[in-house]
């Protein structure tokens, strides 16, 4: 990757605006998987926010160790979905770069495909550790539905919905790169199941988040 291309992937280096015209254009990078990985961000960032809006007051000091403990869980959560956004725009970058080396020769051929599987291999693991990612905040958002500021409690629904987003759009950027892989690649073996419990997971752990949040604003 070039200066140029390293610069142009520095998505958390853009306004919003600008994030947004390039989601928007011909360009596939930063695509669905980045896009994944900022929504779970979003989701951290405000589970982060009711945490901060918790601690305090007298009426949530009962809770006030779990909530800090969520609120630091999420702001970690907050930075590492940011630089898996990052990292899916990169691997996808490698992959286009990798496309186009030349193929004239043996040793370019079997350097080209080498370049292509490892490319491939890290645009099917960022998504995955994105999916992961994403699902321990959706947990971190069950956690603060019920204890969190009453007057954030929308927030937290929030949280949890684009949390959820995140996981089942990662998801999917995962199950389209692993017919890519190699036979061999441990990987295309394993994921299957793993992404079948953070589906069930996620199901799960939103419905759960929701009814909280709904019975509080009720």
């Amino acid at each position: 990757m070039n200066d140029h291309e390293a610069h142009e992937g520095a998505l958390a280096a853009l306004t919003v605006r600008e994030l947004l015209e390039r989601l928007s254009s011909s360009s596939p990078v930063p695509g669905g998987g980045s896009a994944a990985a900022l929504a779970g961000a979003m989701g951290a960032g405000l589970v982060a926010m009711v945490a901060a809006l918790t601690v305090g007051p007298h009426e949530y000091a009962d809770s006030e160790a779990t909530t800090r403990e969520i609120g630091e869980a999420a702001a970690s959560l907050r930075d590492e979905l940011v630089e898996l956004a990052e990292a899916d725009s990169r691997a996808y970058q490698a992959y286009v770069s990798a496309r186009r080396l030349p193929r004239e020769t043996d040793a370019q051929r079997a350097a080209r495909s080498a370049a292509m599987h490892d490319a491939i291999t890290r645009s099917a693991d960022a998504p995955l550790r994105t999916a992961r990612a994403a699902r321990r905040t959706l947990e971190l958002a069950r956690g603060i539905a019920p204890i969190g500021n009453r007057n954030a409690v929308s927030d937290a629904g929030v949280a949890a919905l684009l949390a959820s987003a995140a996981v089942r759009g990662a998801i999917l950027n995962v199950r389209i790169n692993l017919p890519l892989l190699p036979e061999d690649s441990p990987l295309r073996s394993s994921a299957p199941e793993e992404l079948n419990d953070l589906e069930r997971d996620t199901v799960e752990l939103e419905a759960s988040a929701l009814a909280d949040v709904v019975s509080r604003l009720a």
